[in-house]
C-alpha cells in the first residue's frame, strides 16, 4: 500500500512539474499590454486586419471568422482554440500548423499565459 502511495505521489509532483505554466495563472491586465504586438494584425473585436478578428476566439474552432481569407493549413487544421491549442500556436506558430501565415512568436511562457487570459476575457456581451 505504501508502494502505491508513494507512486501516486510521485507522480502528482512529476505532472505539477511538467504541467504547461502558460496554462496557469495568467494576469488579463497584463495580457492586455502584451497584445499591443498582436494589435498590429489582430482587432479585439470580429474585424479582420491582416490576421482574422479575436473577439470570442478561446473555444471557436479554427479557421472560422467569417470574411477572413485563411491560410489552406490552417482551414485544413480541424483544431479548436483551446488554451493548450492557444498556448502552442503562440508559442510555435508554424509547429503547430505547418503553412500558417502566423510569424510571431511569444516565446516566454509567463507572457503567453497572460495573452491567453486577455483573449479569454473578448467575448460579446
Amino acid at each position: 500500500m505504501r508502494t502505491i502511495l508513494r507512486a501516486a505521489a510521485a507522480a502528482a509532483l512529476v505532472l505539477t512539474f511538467f504541467s504547461t505554466p502558460a496554462l496557469a495563472d495568467g494576469n488579463a491586465e497584463s495580457g492586455k499590454k502584451l497584445f499591443s504586438r498582436c494589435s498590429a494584425c489582430h482587432a479585439i473585436t470580429d474585424q479582420n486586419k491582416v490576421g482574422p478578428g479575436l473577439l470570442n476566439i478561446v473555444g471557436r474552432p479554427v479557421a472560422s471568422q467569417p470574411q477572413y481569407k485563411y491560410s489552406a493549413a490552417l482551414a485544413s487544421s480541424g483544431l479548436t482554440w483551446d488554451e493548450p491549442n492557444l498556448d502552442a500556436f503562440l508559442k510555435a506558430p508554424t509547429k503547430l500548423v505547418k503553412g500558417t501565415r502566423m510569424s510571431l512568436a511569444v516565446p516566454k511562457d509567463q507572457d503567453r499565459a497572460d495573452i491567453i487570459a486577455y483573449l479569454k476575457t473578448l467575448s460579446a456581451k
